[in-house]
C-alpha cells in the first residue's frame, strides 16, 4: 500500500467518501468520520436511515478521499455490520475514542446506527 495512504489511515479522522447512488447510479460524496479499531476500519453514523448506507448496501464499492495534500484516493469495499454484539463492541470503542457519550440513547445507536467495515482494495 502507498505509504501516504497508510499514514492517512492511521492518523486521519475525517474523510470524504464516495458511493454510487442506488437509484441514480451517480457518484455521491459525503464528509464522514472513520475509526481504526484493532487494524480494522469502520464508518458509523447517527441512528436512522442514511443515504450513504443504503448506497453501500446496493453496491459495496466506495472510494475514500483523504484530506491530506498528496494522499491518493483509496478504493475499498464495505461490509455492513449487523451482528448485535459486534455492533455494541464497535460503538463502545468509538464512544470511548470520542471522549464519552454522543447525543441520544446508546441503545438506539446499537440498534439503529449504520455501521460498515471497509477493506482497502489493492490496485
Amino acid at each position: 500500500m502507498n505509504p501516504a495512504v497508510e499514514e492517512a489511515l492511521s492518523t486521519d479522522l475525517v474523510i470524504d467518501m464516495t458511493t454510487i447512488g442506488r437509484t441514480s447510479g451517480e457518484p455521491r460524496t459525503v464528509e464522514i468520520w472513520f475509526h481504526r479499531l484493532d487494524d480494522r476500519y469502520y464508518i458509523t453514523g447517527w441512528p436512522g436511515r442514511r443515504g450513504w448506507y443504503a448506497n453501500l448496501l446496493a453496491d459495496p464499492r466506495l472510494v475514500i478521499h483523504f484530506r491530506q495534500a498528496g494522499t491518493p484516493d483509496l478504493a475499498a469495499v464495505a461490509q455492513p455490520i449487523t451482528e448485535p454484539a459486534l455492533r455494541r463492541r464497535i460503538l463502545e470503542a468509538v464512544f470511548e475514542i470520542e471522549g464519552g457519550t454522543a447525543r441520544g440513547d446508546f441503545e438506539s445507536w446499537v440498534v439503529d446506527s449504520p455501521i460498515i467495515e471497509f477493506t482497502p482494495v489493492e490496485s
